[in-house]
């Protein structure tokens, strides 16, 4: 990358989980910039879909939940430069207040979001070309929780904490993750304007984020070869309040 370029030509990025939301914002942009793309989903009818949609890329088939399915698709992609996981408990019934837990659906969030990514990690790092990078995916909900939120807190508090462990001990490998706040992703676009304009109307920066804004962030991580074990939060503010 030259001075004032900003640019993933000649790169290949390993998006789990761009084929919807926020994983496929950050893939509609990697490959604006250039990059080569291979997008996993669960799902294959939203891998085909997203493709459709996408340049230069190719998709993929991984659950998030079983080790060996990640092994797998591990072992099928060339190596890459950057690994980006925003995959996760997408369950909503993960909100809970204490006595309402369901320890079922909490060992799958903790599966999906944070033994997912220690999987990633683990068998990802030896297919990640020297200068490469990880970027999982946390929430501001591992800052400023709420009531209702114990298990949802829990896990992205522990993908931040594997971030910091993960850097340390895989240096000079580079992890990172970003700590978005709420994001008008069709699923939070559900709720209606109304619902997301009362969640948002007491932060600095009163409303909600586009996938596009917080896709930056991820882009940021990757491109900058000097930050690793940082927690880049895109919340509007709500971390100070």
């Amino acid at each position: 990358m030259t001075k004032g370029t900003v640019s993933l030509t000649g790169k290949r990025v390993v998006i789990v989980g761009g084929t919807s939301g926020l994983g496929f914002a950050v893939a509609e942009l990697a490959a604006e910039l250039g990059a080569t793309l291979v997008i996993a989903s669960s799902t294959r009818a939203k891998v085909d879909a997203a493709l459709e949609r996408l340049a230069n890329a190719t998709g993929a088939l991984v659950d998030i939940r079983r080790e060996a399915s990640i092994v797998d698709l591990l072992d099928h992609v060339e190596p890459f430069d950057h690994l980006v996981v925003t995959a996760g408990d997408a369950d909503p019934r993960r909100f809970a207040s204490t006595d309402q837990i369901d320890l079922d659906i909490a060992h799958q969030a903790f599966e999906a979001r944070v033994f997912g990514s220690i999987a990633f990690i683990k068998h990802g790092r030896h297919k990640l070309i020297p200068g490469g990078s990880i970027t999982l995916t946390s929430g501001v909900l591992a800052r400023r929780t709420r009531k209702g939120s114990p298990l949802p807190t829990a896990t992205m508090g522990s993908v931040e904490a594997l971030v910091r462990g993960f850097a340390a001990d895989l240096a000079p490998l580079r992890i990172n993750a970003v700590c978005p706040g709420l994001t008008l992703t069709q699923t939070i676009l559900s709720r209606g304007a109304e619902r997301v304009a009362a969640l948002t109307a007491h932060l600095p920066l009163p409303r909600a984020a586009s996938p596009a804004e917080v896709a930056l962030a991820y882009i940021y991580l990757m491109l900058n070869t000097y930050v690793t074990g940082q927690i880049l939060p895109v919340d509007g503010g709500e971390s100070l309040v």
